[in-house]
C-alpha cells in the first residue's frame, strides 16, 4: 500500500487512466473481432464496413497512446490481409 500523498494521488490518478483507456482497447478489440468473424462467415459486404471501423479504432487507441503505433499498424496490416485473401484478392 503506498504511504506518501504523491503516490496515493497517483493511484487514483492510473485508476482513472486505466478506466479511459480500457474503452479505447476494448473497442478496438470488439471491431477486430466482429470483422474476423464476418471475414470467415463470408460477409464481405458488411465485414468491409467493420474493417473500416475496425482500423479507425485502432488508429484512434494508437494516437491517444493507448496501444502502441507499430502494434496498431500490425494489426491492421493482419486485418487488411485476412480480408483480401478471403476476397481473393
Amino acid at each position: 500500500m503506498a504511504n506518501t500523498k504523491s503516490a496515493i494521488k497517483r493511484i487514483r490518478s492510473s485508476r482513472r487512466k486505466q478506466e479511459r483507456n480500457r474503452v479505447f482497447r476494448s473497442r478496438a478489440r470488439t471491431f477486430v473481432k466482429k470483422a474476423r468473424r464476418l471475414i470467415e462467415e463470408g460477409q464481405f459486404d458488411e465485414a468491409e464496413e467493420v474493417v473500416r471501423q475496425a482500423i479507425s479504432a485502432l488508429d484512434k487507441a494508437a494516437e491517444k497512446g493507448i496501444i502502441h503505433k507499430n502494434n496498431a499498424a500490425r494489426r491492421k496490416s493482419r486485418l487488411m490481409r485476412r480480408f483480401n485473401q478471403a476476397r481473393g484478392l
